[in-house]
């Protein structure tokens, strides 16, 4: 809009009045951060339960912000904007009624409408101010942030002299005026004053939330989560923080908190005006780059260090006295500010009329980040006892934050500069003598440009066997994945005996956080081969398995090592679970359809022999100390009254020498195809697919148990059968599950996964009511031997459907991409389709291998609460029984998706048997 189109007084009316009333509104969103502490005394709440308070009101005022920025675009920001605060008043007003720790949470929930605020307030000044100009208006707006500085100056006077309830009458009240105020003396922005002239009628939802779809609206997102969302939860924490970090009183600590909170508020105006002067890009660069150094700075804890000097030892300590922590506060709070306001200036530029639903989604993102973060800071404080351990977890998002974005930039980059880079020679050093003649001598030769499996003619003499060779370096790279994953599985059940004081309940977390993080990874993991290419993420990958594995050898030495340290260890070895999206992603483009179940079959169940491997080789080494000096000295371990020696820092280094050999192995023998390559934004096209969360849900009924029970079998069996050594007997039900899963290969190729499936969860409902036989029968001589078949034949079902599961996938998208994308024929059909089926194996498997986390902590939690791992598996048949009417609904009734094909009526079923399945 021009600026010649509105009355300069209203505009600038329209900006400051709503500043101040976002400034009012942040104090009343953030009063938990100061009254919350006084409540934490009068409950005893935990650090937990505190973290949970505080964060409860910034949950609500993020979810609350899409349909608020929605209805501000429909209906106008000013009524909306009015409304929003009368609300927020009223619901602080009721917050003096709570009287205990539910109460208060439900009462913080109607005090979190205060934060929905902001997407108003963002979709009515951005419609006051041109392009040129949307910036620095925004920023200002912004600074409104600087109402939590506001709390946290007057909130501590006003409780100590007239108690917490004070401070929400107060709040409350003045939210009320300003919401009177605002509505009396602003003005509809000239979006809606022209739609009303013109008796237009506002927007549908539908309209509003198309822009959602896109995939740089959730990017912003997570750039928001950290600028915005960090902000707010240490704007709530740290009060908290410097009282238990400096021991200072109330007042004190929230005096210096403000001063995080002023310039991180403030200095939001001036990053409007620098993005709009020097671009919001490298507004964007500079905050990533500084927080990661302030935040790697207040990381550290304090550290006492002895160093063995040639004179004796010498000794020093590092500790952040309370000024180095308020100036390096200080400039972290400047930089996130200026990163706030680069994030929303490309917001009404590229989106003018959806300012509120785009602006809306993103704040929901960066507010959530407010609600998330106390919660895990609380939580982190409680499981390893280590204050800074809130700004390890900032560090982490920023340093991921800043990576994925420059990666989006060079690859966009590169993109635009195409052939130019080409003509470029390997080192800049060279370019005064480069010359055409030099072009290309020394590159290397790249990705395999021509990629045919589906050609006959291609396949047998060329395709074959550089998918074969791709395929066999692949399996002991995914073997070695899987070994370091669960190796906890066994190393966790031995650790009471050689010393570690870990409860039952603690042993199950560390059993369990493996596939927790594993999961998470996996989600990551399945877009990576397309997007970096297929040999240098496998090499990558392959490398990081080294971190858990010393990490682990070194750890276990000492039976003094914190348990925080071992849960760390824990989420590392996730690692090796997130490998087996991007593996399987990977195998699955080299071969053609008719050989891709039985290639994904060899890939797979090879790769998960290494949980077996796991459960029958580190019960071995750990007996000696096959690595001399090299390992460390032994420990003493004492199982029912029997003393030996172990090494059980073997269970971590016994994998070192393979994971190196095989990291060459990948760089030096493997190979990527160009035409997989394709973006985040390609590969995303999944998450509308319907059978992409069709086949999650399947998926994570056969991987998922399969790995699940391998994570928890060892330690379910040490607790209802102690007398039963049960690590000489772990390894074969992974070993029974993963040679199913490659004899089932040729099968599902031939038969159809469909059919299959469907048969697998029938039998795998008889493998639960086995075992809950055996449990029943508990104290009978057959109680074992039937627990133990039980589950062996369990083992073997999953292993067989981790097999048809995924060769259903293949089959499904070259039907559904067909159906959906009728513009693609021929080779880009297949392509796509090829692309499509890649990303949904890697994200199913991604949701999956959360069975890795959510069956071992079942079992646990159903044994804490009832004494019986009965319920448990009570759970786990009615999800096998559902997942028997969707594999029969969806695909292999008559008129199900794969009908056809599996029973040769399909256009589909003529291609599977025009080539020979994969040997």
């Amino acid at each position: 809009m021009s600026s010649a189109t509105v009355n300069p007084s209203d505009q600038s009316r329209a900006l400051w009045l709503s500043t101040i009333a976002f400034t009012v509104c942040f104090a009343v969103w953030t009063i938990f951060a100061i009254i919350g502490i006084q409540i934490k005394k009068d409950l005893g709440l935990n650090d937990t339960q505190f973290g949970l308070l505080v964060g409860t009101p910034i949950l609500t005022g993020s979810l609350i912000r899409l349909i608020l920025g929605i209805w501000s675009d429909q209906y106008g920001g000013r009524i909306v904007y009015t409304f929003t605060m009368l609300t927020a008043a009223v619901m602080t007003f009721f917050l003096t009624y709570a009287y205990d720790y539910l109460t208060f949470l439900i009462a913080a929930l109607g005090v979190g409408i205060a934060g929905g605020s902001f997407s108003v307030g963002i979709a009515y000044v951005a419609k006051w101010y041109p392009k040129e100009k949307q910036g620095t208006a925004l920023g200002i707006f912004g600074a409104g942030n600087v109402g939590a500085a506001v709390t946290k100056f007057a909130a501590p006077v006003v409780m100590v002299a007239y108690g917490w309830k004070s401070v929400a009458l107060i709040w409350a009240a003045a939210l009320a005026v300003t919401a009177v105020l605002f509505f009396l003396f602003t003005k509809d922005d000239p979006d809606l004053a022209r739609r009303r002239a013109s008796g237009a009628k506002p927007e549908p939802l539908s309209a509003m939330m198309e822009p959602l779809k896109n995939i740089q609206v959730w990017r912003f997102s997570l750039y928001y989560f950290f600028v915005f969302g960090a902000f707010v939860a240490l704007a709530l924490w740290l009060p908290r923080y410097l009282i238990g970090v400096y021991g200072l009183d109330i007042a004190t600590a929230g005096m210096i908190g403000a001063m995080y909170s002023i310039p991180a508020s403030i200095f939001r105006a001036y990053g409007g005006h620098l993005s709009d002067k020097y671009g919001a890009r490298t507004i964007m660069y500079w905050t990533f780059i500084v927080s990661v150094v302030c935040t790697f700075i207040l990381s550290y804890p304090p550290t006492h260090y002895v160093v063995e000097g040639i004179r004796g030892p010498v000794e020093f300590s590092t500790r952040m006295g309370i000024i180095g922590f308020i100036v390096t506060a200080f400039v972290l709070g400047f930089f996130m500010s200026l990163g706030k306001a680069a994030v929303y200036k490309h917001i009404p530029v590229y989106y003018p009329d959806r300012v509120g639903a785009v602006g809306g989604v993103v704040g929901l993102v960066g507010g959530l980040g407010g609600f998330l973060l106390p919660i895990a800071f609380g939580a982190l404080n409680d499981l390893t006892g280590v204050w800074q351990s809130c700004f390890w977890l900032l560090f982490a998002i920023v340093a991921i934050s800043l990576i994925w974005m420059h990666a989006a930039i060079r690859s966009m980059e590169k993109q635009a500069i195409g052939p130019e880079l080409t003509k470029l020679p390997q080192l800049p050093e060279m370019q005064p003598i480069h010359e055409a003649k030099h072009e290309g001598a020394l590159a290397g030769r790249g990705a395999i440009q021509d990629w045919r499996p589906e050609d006959p003619v291609f396949w047998e003499q060329e395709g074959r066997a550089i998918a074969r060779r791709n395929l066999w370096i692949s399996v002991p790279c995914l073997l070695l994945s899987f070994a370091v994953w669960m190796v906890w599985s066994v190393v966790v059940a031995r650790l009471p005996s050689v010393g570690f004081a870990f409860a039952t309940e603690q042993l199950f977390w560390l059993a369990a956080l493996p596939g927790l993080s594993g999961a998470t990874l996996r989600i990551f993991y399945s877009f990576m081969p397309a997007m970096f290419g297929g040999r240098l993420w496998t090499t990558l990958a392959t490398w990081s398995l080294l971190i858990p594995a010393l990490g682990m050898g070194m750890a276990v030495q000492n039976p003094n090592t914190p348990y925080w340290v071992f849960l760390l260890l824990a989420l590392l070895c996730g690692f090796g679970g997130g490998n087996f999206a991007s593996s399987m992603a990977n195998i699955s483009f080299f071969f053609p359809k008719a050989e891709k179940g039985n290639a994904l079959a060899i890939n797979a169940g090879l790769g998960n022999l290494g949980v077996s491997v796991v459960q029958f080789v580190v019960p071995l080494v750990i007996t000696s100390g096959v690595f001399g000096w090299l390992g460390g000295m032994p420990q003493t371990a004492t199982i029912n009254g029997v003393t030996s020696t172990l090494w059980l820092q073997n269970a971590g280094f016994v994998f070192v020498p393979f994971i190196i050999a095989s990291a060459f192995a990948a760089w030096f023998g493997m190979n990527d195809i160009a035409s997989m390559k394709a973006s985040f934004a390609d590969q995303a096209v999944i998450f509308r697919r319907r059978h992409n969360w069709i086949m999650c849900w399947l998926y994570t009924g056969t991987f998922g148990s399969f790995i699940g029970y391998s994570a928890g079998f060892p330690l379910l069996t040490k607790v209802l059968f102690p007398e039963v050594n049960a690590l000489q007997y772990a390894f074969l039900g992974p070993l029974v599950g993963a040679l199913a899963r490659v004899a089932a290969g040729k099968a599902c190729d031939r038969i159809g996964g469909g059919r299959i499936t469907f048969w697998t969860f029938i039998l795998m409902c008889v493998g639960v009511a086995g075992i809950l036989y055996a449990i029943g029968m508990k104290g009978s001589p057959t109680a074992f031997p039937v627990f133990f078949a039980s589950f062996m034949f369990l083992f073997a079902m999953t292993g067989v459907g981790n097999a048809s599961t995924f060769q259903m996938i293949p089959a499904i998208m070259r039907k559904e991409v067909a159906r959906l994308e009728p513009g693609l024929k021929g080779v880009e059909l297949t392509r796509q389709s090829d692309k499509e089926a890649a990303a949904i194996i890697g994200f199913t498997s991604a949701v999956a291998a959360y069975g890795a986390f959510f069956i071992p902590k079942t079992f646990g939690t159903s044994i804490a609460m009832t004494g019986s791992a009965a319920g448990a598996l009570y759970a786990f048949l009615g999800f096998y029984l559902i997942s028997i009417a969707v594999t029969w609904w969806f695909y292999t009734r008559k008129g199900g998706l794969l009908y056809d094909i599996e029973h040769g009526g399909g256009p589909a079923a003529s291609a599977g048997p025009a080539m020979r399945p994969a040997q």
